[in-house]
């Protein structure tokens, strides 16, 4: 194994680049940070809309969260990589096809952690902020939120956790990140498949882990702050 990662430990951290595309773990990692960030603020909105009395704005919302968490992660990404052309008229590249992809179907899954979220707090939270006379939205941002949020961190943990893991489909559009190089590092080496795939499981259980050591942190922060 190790003649192995001295020969493609470059290929396997950044892919071709700077003589090509980036790939390898530099993509994954870049491609979850920006799904991650881009789809929590949508995620929280989702939620905070599931969370609303108004019917005209919660019904929608909830059909549209029901129908992307009621499809795999699998068909978004055909959706977006053979959909989107026909709408824009422009092609869209691998790497925004599988971002867009990402964000769609995991600020669906954080809608709904931020909605159980709320619903998990007494309804007094809310009825006391109102009585003091904030509006609804300054009890759900200066209330509701910061006290759900100590619910939700768990939850919140694991998917960010399935994001990372999530990238690895953009291997059937033939975007190259980890999963993608592997492969064609086993395929270059051919008699060495298991120090490959070790490697690339290897790689993804560090990056989840680090993620869960950090999730773990916040909470213990969370709870000595209450």
């Amino acid at each position: 194994m190790s003649e192995l990662v001295e020969t493609y430990w470059v290929y396997f951290l950044v892919g071709q680049y700077p003589h090509g595309p980036l790939g390898g773990l530099a993509l994954t990692v870049l491609l979850a940070t920006l799904g991650l960030v881009l789809a929590l603020p949508l995620g929280i909105a989702l939620g905070v809309a599931r969370f609303s009395p108004r019917a005209w704005l919660r019904r929608p919302v909830t059909a549209w969260v029901w129908v992307i968490r009621g499809t795999p992660l699998l068909m978004v990404v055909f959706w977006a990589y053979f959909f989107l052309p026909v709408v824009t008229g422009h092609k869209t590249g691998q790497f925004n096809t599988m971002l867009i992809a990402l964000v769609v179907f995991d600020a669906a899954y954080l809608a709904e952690i931020v909605h159980a979220g709320l619903q998990a707090l007494p309804r007094g939270q809310l009825n006391a902020a109102l009585s003091l006379g904030m509006s609804r939205p300054q009890a759900l941002r200066l209330v509701l939120l910061p006290q759900a949020t100590r619910h939700m961190l768990p939850s919140l943990v694991n998917q960010f956790v399935a994001t990372i893991k999530e990238t690895s489909l953009g291997t059937i559009i033939g975007l190259s990140e980890l999963s993608y190089i592997a492969n064609q590092i086993n395929a270059q080496v051919l008699v060495k498949p298991v120090e490959v795939y070790l490697t690339l499981a290897g790689s993804y259980f560090l990056m989840c882990y680090g993620l869960t050591l950090l999730g773990r942190t916040a909470e213990r922060r969370l709870a000595r702050a209450a």
